[in-house]
């Protein structure tokens, strides 16, 4: 199918973890020839909080190339067709104060939490948020899955965000809840939505947004329930894969 038979008034995004990969894995081969398919079709964009270095790990090198639009960070950092487009800095937002204010609160509480594991990289500084992991950004595939068990029936990292909403009340920072083992932080308004103001100017008629992280408080909550989407809830990769097949080729 050639350029000219897509249907460029249709764009379909795709959150990372749990939607196009298994959390914080590479896509499947399955996946990835999919978004090919998919893109001879409608536009296609991939929307992580991470940041590029891991979408890269996950979805391969090459994936600004092969979509559309691949928003990092929420859309902080946005590629359309293989070239950077714009980039966000959180510490110009709020401002040095405010930014150390929040980190020291962070690391405090977390020296008070009591895990069976704590490995490194508690809090990762990104362009447009910070990610918080109270277990440590540098633990294994398996410390990671105990944490991620342990904290559905502790509600570590939900206790935390409440902690820190009322800490931090009123100083223009919203907090979204996403993967297994940390959460995101960054200025009101720049949750995965963030991307929607990037593309509006390319005059999209529908907008699909695929996501699994879909309940209040999730990180996709907030582009899922947006107007400006169509959202749709998965599971898994597969879902996903099944879900775009009865919408775009049935």
């Amino acid at each position: 199918m050639t350029e000219d038979n897509v249907d460029k008034t249709t764009l379909c995004l795709f959150d990372v973890d749990g939607t196009l990969t298994a959390p914080r894995q590479k896509a499947t081969q399955e996946m990835s020839d999919f978004l090919q398919k998919l893109k001879s079709k409608v536009r296609v964009g991939v929307v992580g909080g991470s940041d590029l270095c891991k979408i890269k790990e996950q979805l391969g090198e090459d994936i600004i190339q092969k979509v559309d639009y691949v928003f990092a960070e929420n859309g902080l950092v946005a590629y359309k067709n293989g070239e950077l487009l714009s980039v966000q800095s959180i510490q110009a937002h709020m401002g040095e104060e405010l930014l150390q204010d929040f980190i020291n609160f962070c690391l405090n509480y977390m020296a008070k939490i009591k895990l069976p594991k704590k490995r490194g990289t508690f809090i990762e500084f990104r362009n447009g948020m910070l990610n918080v992991s109270p277990i440590g950004r540098s633990c294994t595939q398996e410390e990671r899955q105990e944490f991620f068990e342990l904290d559905k029936k502790e509600k570590i990292r939900e206790t935390f965000v409440s902690v820190l909403k009322e800490e931090f009340k009123g100083r223009g920072l919203s907090f979204s809840i996403g993967g297994q083992i940390s959460f995101d932080v960054f200025p009101d308004g720049w949750d995965k939505r963030y991307c929607l103001n990037i593309v509006k100017k390319d005059q999209y008629n529908t907008i699909h947004f695929f996501g699994d992280k879909t309940k209040p408080g999730g990180n996709d909550y907030e582009i899922y329930s947006d107007e400006r989407t169509i959202g749709h809830e998965v599971t898994s990769p597969e879902e996903t894969i099944q879900m775009c097949k009865q919408l775009f080729f049935s």
